[in-house]
């Protein structure tokens, strides 16, 4: 039922979320206040934002270095740095760039911005904590903002996520990754344990009707 809800729904929604993203838009919670640029992932409107904030809220980032690969808007980098934690926020969207270099200065929250295709530009095993919010439907982005959400009509994304990361990774670090019931997290799994990457869930909630899951990264299979 909720499958077919969303199917009558989505084209007016999608309407509906292009028309607002298409502008300049600010968004306020936990004390930072963001200004998010056309074409970028707005915290307030989907869901991951705020629980993937919610579960690293009980870990200590104090001098800890940490990575939010692909981090779009930024609120997680924002909030971690707030807790006291040397950051480092990348993406490949120009705007996500700006956007975070803005809001780095106006809210006195210091950040590294690295423009950086997942990993090609920067160690996994340089950080203490990696947190990743994926893109993961299965479709070919057309622009920069689509990079978002698309993760490549053979999930491409993945693909090339887990390859680096069985290349470069160590494993000496903690890799957190969270994925909605809406997409495929079969295939997402059967990617990361072809190149012996699992893909362990530490996390689950519901909201919305919608259910989360926040895995944790490990080296070697189940």
């Amino acid at each position: 039922m909720r499958n077919l809800i969303k199917k009558i729904a989505f084209p007016f929604l999608n309407t509906w979320y292009q028309q607002k993203t298409n502008r300049i838009n600010y968004y306020a919670n936990y004390g930072i206040r963001l200004k998010i640029y056309p074409g970028v992932f707005h915290p307030g409107i989907f869901l991951s934002t705020n629980i993937f904030i919610h579960f690293l809220n009980q870990f200590q980032f104090k001098n800890k270095k940490v990575l939010e690969l692909g981090a779009g808007n930024g609120m997680i980098s924002f909030f971690l740095a707030q807790k006291g934690a040397d950051v480092t926020a990348t993406d490949i969207n120009h705007m996500a760039l700006r956007g975070l270099r803005e809001n780095s200065q106006s809210n006195a929250l210091p950040i590294t911005v690295v423009e950086s295709d997942l990993f090609e530009a920067i160690s996994p095993n340089a950080f203490d904590t990696i947190i990743i919010n994926p893109p993961y439907y299965p479709k070919a982005p057309q622009s920069e903002k689509d990079y978002a959400f698309y993760c490549g009509d053979d999930f491409q994304y993945f693909k090339q996520l887990f390859g680096q990361l069985s290349q470069q990774w160590k494993g000496n670090n903690s890799i957190y990754m969270i994925l909605s019931q809406d997409c495929d997290t079969q295939q997402i799994t059967n990617i990361s344990e072809s190149v012996s990457i699992s893909l362990n869930l530490v996390y689950k909630t519901k909201k919305r009707g919608e259910k989360n899951y926040i895995y944790k990264l490990c080296i070697g299979q189940n």
